[in-house]
């Protein structure tokens, strides 16, 4: 079974020896390194490449959304869990906004940790109902026709408008218009505001 290599960022030493012991227990994660502001953290990742960082928001020097920022700018590919205390929509927002997969508050079992960090590692958003549930509050209602909902499904999997038009049997230019008709009802300004919200509103789900 192939090990999750895992870069903790926690700037308390007691739940970051705590985050350690509970992750530390379990054969399928290895713990390459643990910083305890931002700043050191974006250099380990640089150093380690870790498949998977558990950050914390509130660090000092450098924010936790500071981090996350310069990661994805720096590593697109870098796959991020928030373990916070805040539970507030904007946080959860401006975390998975910002490029974070995953965002969990601190009372998490280590099982859901674990969870997260298992479906971070194979490139998939995990969110609890909770954290779900405040997102929604940020946003409205919407109706999309059946065929964009379909295009929808196919952008929060990260689809190219080519991809989608070869799925759907669609042309490439009528595929541009549905993702236009999305992204305006939605109020979203681009792709990845579009699954954040696709994710809020339930109208896609995680497998």
């Amino acid at each position: 079974m192939k090990q999750i290599r895992v870069l903790l960022i926690e700037d308390h030493f007691l739940a970051r020896m705590a985050l350690h012991s509970v992750l530390s227990g379990h054969s399928q994660i290895r713990i390459i390194g643990e910083a305890s502001d931002g700043e050191a953290g974006i250099a380990m990742y640089r150093q380690h490449r870790p498949d998977v960082v558990v950050l914390d928001l509130r660090l000092p020097r450098v924010s936790g959304f500071e981090v996350i920022i310069e990661l994805r700018k720096e590593f697109p590919g870098a796959r991020i869990v928030v373990l916070s205390n805040y539970r507030g929509s904007e946080d959860i927002y401006r975390a998975v906004r910002s490029g974070a997969m995953a965002y969990l508050t601190k009372d998490a079992s280590g099982e859901e940790l674990l969870n997260a960090i298992q479906n971070v590692d194979r490139g998939l958003r995990y969110l609890p109902h909770v954290a779900l549930d405040r997102l929604a509050e940020r946003m409205p209602s919407v109706e999309l026709t059946p065929r964009e909902s379909e295009v929808l499904a196919c952008i929060t999997q990260g689809r190219s408008n080519r991809e989608i038009a070869e799925e759907l049997r669609i042309a490439e230019k009528t595929v541009r218009i549905h993702v236009s008709s999305v992204l305006d009802k939605m109020g979203a300004r681009d792709r990845t505001q579009a699954t954040i919200y696709a994710l809020q509103r339930g109208l896609i789900h995680l497998d």
